[in-house]
């Protein structure tokens, strides 16, 4: 036999391959939320953002621990637009209220209505948007027009309408759902698209071809595997409404004027821009800041449920 004919066979055991493909028992089980949990612990943009959703949601439901000033008593004209004072760390309005107490309780008012708009406009959302990319055919049809007639009218412009037709009943939960009617729509396409996607997955067919009724598919493999864009999507859309309602009320048509409200301090603080800009200047601040920290925390929550976003970094 020559050197030609020899043959060499490695021990398995010492190759690299045996390597990769030994089953790695010790290793945590993993799945989509768990894998974008491990990505947020990482961006220091959740924390931020935590951290101002965290202090806006305390200063909403507890705001005696952050001033013990009344908003609308004690307001002294003789304090009209008046600088910051000991106690009154922001000044005053043109009433002589104090500002800082009026944007601390103000607070409770604008998140109420975004969170109670988000509430309906998730609702209405995901009925309409997995009942059509599920059943699809007719039910598809008419639930997917009816969602482009609601789409085509601006939010904005419906609310204004519905709030001047019901200016009697202007409160918190008419201007909430005012917002929320027409607003669902968004959050049913991105749903609709995405169940559209996982319908056609193995498992989803396997569970139909073992006699699982379609609903039951729907709700048990096909749901939990399509709402994670839903979640990006309803924490962002919070920030928008929270300054649909600080529009509707700059316009006139959302709350009363005696509701604590940002839009509504906004609007009667317009006429004192030049002369006194810090009346107007601290609730758009605050309005601002409260909205960011919802959008910054949905722009990271969309990153971690993505995949190929968290493959780029």
């Amino acid at each position: 036999m020559t050197n030609r004919d020899t043959h060499f066979v490695a021990n398995l055991a010492d190759t690299a391959m045996a390597e990769i493909d030994a089953v790695r028992i010790s290793d945590k089980p993993t799945n989509l939320y768990l894998d974008a949990w491990r990505d947020l612990r990482k961006r220091p943009m959740f924390y931020i953002a935590g951290l101002l959703i965290l202090l806006v949601s305390t200063v909403a439901f507890f705001p005696d621990l952050f001033t013990q000033t009344p908003p609308n008593d004690n307001c002294l004209l003789a304090n009209s637009n008046g600088a910051p004072t000991a106690g009154h760390p922001l000044g005053f309005t043109r009433q002589g209220c104090d500002i800082y107490s009026r944007i601390v309780h103000g607070t409770s008012t604008s998140l109420s209505v975004g969170l109670i708009v988000i509430v309906l406009t998730t609702l209405l959302g995901i009925i309409f948007g997995s009942l059509a990319g599920f059943y699809g055919k007719w039910v598809d049809a008419v639930l997917s027009r009816a969602g482009d007639i609601f789409f085509s009218i601006p939010y904005i412009l419906a609310a204004v309408v519905i709030m001047s037709v019901f200016s009697d009943f202007r409160n918190v939960w008419v201007i909430s759902a005012a917002i929320g009617i027409f607003a669902w729509p968004s959050t049913a396409r991105v749903l609709r698209g995405e169940i559209l996607r996982v319908k056609q997955l193995d498992y989803v067919m396997a569970s139909t071809a073992i006699g699982v009724s379609r609903f039951k598919v729907l709700l048990r493999h096909v749901m939990p595997n399509s709402i994670a864009p839903v979640i990006a999507v309803t924490t962002i859309s919070l920030a928008a409404a929270i300054v649909a309602e600080a529009t509707l009320s700059f316009l006139g048509v959302g709350l009363p004027t005696s509701t604590m409200s940002w839009g509504n301090d906004i609007s009667q603080a317009q006429a004192d821009l030049r002369t006194a800009p810090q009346v107007l200047v601290w609730p758009s601040l605050a309005l601002s800041i409260t909205s960011l920290a919802f959008i910054m925390m949905g722009e990271a929550i969309r990153d971690a449920l993505d995949p190929k976003a968290r493959a780029q970094r």
